[in-house]
């Protein structure tokens, strides 16, 4: 996490300490990962609950960092446009042009021009993302009931079948892209397909980066035990 930081515009400036709520005397990779999960020696059970926390944790931060990234001013909030952008970062490239018109065109529509989107509202967007099976099932199914998929059925989906709260201007920016001929009516599966991807691309690189950190603590360990 301090190296993400480091790599990052305005986690560079806040690398010297945690992040408020975790309580640790130094930082995870300072000691390794291993140490962490295990204590010094290697011998200690790994907690589930820990682990699950630690996940969350990692989850959170880079949350935190993409948001910092579109945030460089420190305001607290983002513009709706760098918003959809973030949306559509890992569209299929084949979609993209199309994408990037319809988030150009935000300029042009004043009832959405001047949204600012909260770091609460970006981090229950991505909250969504984690869980887009149940979310995508509730979409398609609220369009096969009612023949449209409106705002409100929108909103309805994400909180009783995600416990994610969207706010109006969440929805506005999300139907501003993803509708594409502009009739109220969502185009869920380009939607879907867009927030799959952009899931998938967050989290390879850090499945990725973990494990290949816990294989290397776990080699350098065996080393060490081996050389001693």
């Amino acid at each position: 996490m301090h190296l993400m930081r480091s790599q990052n515009r305005q986690g560079a400036s806040h690398s010297g300490g945690l992040r408020p709520g975790i309580k640790l005397g130094r930082f995870i990779e300072d000691g390794g990962l291993v140490d962490y999960f295990f204590g010094k020696e290697g011998k200690s059970c790994l907690q589930h609950d820990k682990f699950v926390q630690f996940l969350r944790d990692l989850h959170t931060e880079l949350v935190r960092l993409e948001f910092a990234h579109y945030d460089y001013k420190s305001r607290g909030s983002i513009s709706a446009k760098d918003f959809a952008l973030s949306m559509i970062a890992s569209a299929d490239i084949k979609h993209l042009n199309k994408l990037l018109r319809r988030v150009g065109e935000i300029d042009k529509d004043s009832h959405i021009s001047n949204i600012r989107i909260s770091e609460d509202e970006f981090r229950n967007f991505a909250e969504l993302r984690r869980r887009l099976q149940p979310f995508s099932l509730a979409l398609f199914s609220y369009g096969l009931v009612n023949g449209l998929l409106r705002k409100d059925d929108f909103q309805r989906a994400a909180s009783q079948v995600c416990g994610v709260t969207l706010t109006n201007n969440v929805v506005d920016i999300v139907f501003h892209v993803f509708d594409a001929n502009r009739d109220g009516n969502l185009s869920v599966e380009e939607l879907i397909r867009v927030l799959e991807k952009r899931e998938k691309d967050i989290a390879r690189p850090v499945e990725d980066g973990f494990f290949s950190c816990c294989w290397s603590c776990i080699n350098r360990r065996s080393i060490s035990r081996i050389l001693s």
